[in-house]
This record gives C-alpha cells, sequence and structure tokens, in this order.
C-alpha cells in the first residue's frame, strides 16, 4: 500500500516589532502611499536584535506540533527552509530540532528562498512516501532584514521577518485511484528552477564570494514580469496534472511578495479576489516564512476547512518556483 502525507496542523510566530510604512519613510526616500502603491504593504514585522531566525522557527514549530497534538519526541524529521541562517553551518534546523527536545531523527536546510517552501514541502512529502520518515515538521523561517540594504528604497521596503510551519505525517493511501483527488493530503508538489535568472534577484555577497553576508539587489521590474509567468504556468501545470480547472479550487495560498503580483496572477487565472488568502499588506514580504504565515492564518480563523483543496504557490530568487495542491 502507497503512503500520503497528511497535514496535521500548522503553526506561525510573527515578531513583536511592527515597523510601520511611516517609520520607513522617517530614514528612507519614500511615503506610505508610493509604498501602498507599488507593493501593497502598509506593515512588516522585523526581529528584535539578538532574535535569530531559529527562535521564530522554534516557536512556529512547537506552534505547529501543538495544534497537530503531536510531541516532539514523536518527530522524525526537521526540515527549515530559510534564506537566512543562523549561521553558514551548522544547519538552522539542527538547532530547532535540539531546541525541541529531539535526539533522534534527522535535521536539515532546504534554500529556495522565497519558494523555500514548497521545495521543502516536495521533499519531506517524498521523504514520507518513501519511507524514509513517518512525522515531519517543515518550517519557513527568516529574518530577512539582517540581509537588506536599508538605504535602497526599492527593497528594503518590501521585506519582514517572520516563521510558519507544518507537520506532515504518513498515512495508508487506501482511496481507489479514480478517487485520489478527494482524499486528504498532499495530492502532488511541482517544483521548477533556471539559473539563467540568477542576477535578477540576488545577494551580493557570501562565504566563498566575498566572505560577508550582502544585501538583497533586484531588478523588480523583470522579477514580476517572470513572477506573473512562472506562477500562471506552475498553477497550470498542477490543475492539468489532476484534470482540475481554476474554479475547483477553494483557496489560493500564494507567496505573499506583492500585491500587484497576486492580483495579476489570480485574474490570468481567473480565480476570484475572495479566494486567494492575502497577508502581504500586514507581514510584507517573509521569503520562504509567506506561504505558512499565511495558511496558518487562514487554518485558524476558520476560511479553510477540512476537505476544502488548497493550491500554494511561489517564485524566488534562483529563479525558483514550485507549487503544492492540498486536500486539507
Amino acid at each position: 500500500m502507497t503512503r500520503r502525507s497528511k497535514i496535521l496542523g500548522c503553526g506561525s510566530y510573527l515578531p513583536e516589532r511592527v515597523v510601520t510604512n511611516a517609520e520607513l519613510t522617517k530614514t528612507v526616500d519614500t511615503s506610505d502611499e508610493w509604498i501602498v502603491e507599488r507593493s501593497g504593504i502598509r506593515q512588516r514585522h522585523i526581529a528584535s536584535d539578538g532574535q535569530f531566525t531559529s527562535d521564530l522557527a522554534l516557536k512556529a514549530a512547537e506552534r505547529a506540533l501543538e495544534h497537530a497534538s503531536i510531541k516532539a519526541e514523536n518527530v522524525d524529521m526537521v526540515i527549515v527552509a530559510t534564506t537566512t541562517p543562523d549561521n553558514t553551518f551548522p544547519a538552522t534546523a539542527t538547532k530547532v530540532q535540539h531546541n525541541l527536545g529531539m535526539t533522534t531523527g534527522a535535521a536539515f536546510d532546504i534554500q529556495a528562498v522565497c519558494s523555500g517552501f514548497v521545495f521543502a514541502l516536495s521533499v519531506a512529502d517524498n521523504m514520507i512516501k518513501g519511507g524514509q520518515a513517518d512525522t515531519i515538521v517543515v518550517i519557513g523561517a527568516e529574518t530577512f532584514s539582517r540581509i537588506l540594504d536599508w538605504e535602497d528604497r526599492g527593497t528594503c521596503v518590501l521585506f519582514g521577518d517572520g516563521a510558519g510551519a507544518v507537520v506532515l505525517q504518513a498515512s495508508p493511501d487506501d482511496v481507489p485511484n479514480e478517487d485520489t483527488i478527494t482524499a486528504q493530503g498532499i495530492l502532488s508538489t511541482h517544483i521548477h528552477s533556471n539559473g539563467s535568472s540568477r542576477d535578477l534577484l540576488y545577494v551580493d555577497g557570501g562565504p566563498s564570494s566575498t566572505q560577508t553576508v550582502g544585501h538583497v539587489r533586484m531588478v523588480g521590474r523583470e522579477v514580476f514580469r517572470h513572477a506573473v509567468t512562472n506562477l500562471a504556468n506552475i498553477v497550470g501545470e498542477t490543475l492539468d496534472a489532476h484534470g482540475l480547472h481554476s474554479d475547483d479550487i477553494d483557496w489560493l495560498v500564494p507567496h505573499q511578495a506583492n500585491k500587484r503580483i497576486l492580483d495579476s496572477t489570480a485574474r490570468k487565472l481567473g480565480i476570484s479576489a475572495d479566494r486567494v488568502v492575502v497577508t502581504v499588506d500586514r507581514h510584507a514580504n517573509t521569503s520562504a516564512a509567506s506561504i505558512p504565515l499565511a495558511l496558518d492564518e487562514a487554518v485558524k480563523d476558520g476560511r479553510i476547512k477540512r476537505g476544502d483543496l488548497v493550491l500554494m504557490e511561489a517564485m524566488g530568487g534562483g529563479l525558483t518556483w514550485g507549487s503544492g495542491l492540498v486536500r486539507w
């Protein structure tokens, strides 16, 4: 009998400090109107001094485990998607593993920038299907504020910090093949990358190249164009894989990069705005954390219910892009 990955619970964490657009105008040549018009962002959460990516990840993981009614001792694997690890090595996931009180299993990081959570979900799903783990905590966590150039108004106003997590567990897939779309769990994941476009969105530093952390650099107009096209294509690929139409999707949970990208993608797919989960106005772009943050909010406020068909999609630096289709 094959195995299916079910999402048993989710959790999230945002740093206490909230930075509004008005506050940014005191240090950056910008305005609230300019930021909202171009991105839809009104505020973002920023980690405090001494608060690390692992701290955010741990909080989200603990809340997801509580929501799933799973004890950390029963977790086989921790996967953290992050672009802003605590250290070059070891993996931030090992720190989370230790702080959860786990002494067995495996923990590692995945780096696919804003697509990181979808990539991590894909890896976890295949680990479970392959029998290498039964229970996995998948986390997207970022302190993106640490790699921003706070004098570059084209990037520093767009990002924020936060973490979100889900708990996956193996379940026997005893549903007849023709009815698999109705079964609870992860139905499929789809991931892509194109390294020829890396210079459109990157960090100008790293251990091997400059021995510095570096700052985010972005060609905004080109990233926008690629995002709308790639996200529409990945959604189409996902729907085609299951013989579905956009009307079959109950909720679209996209990467929260920019409100204009979300609106353009939804229009291109024919998905009404009231079926798109949007948090970018309050969270800004939290990179790998944005999808699980949005997912947790929609689950906890009752919008996403058991049995709903949920489509997650993201695009990030690399360029990378991907999707995950889940029967909640």
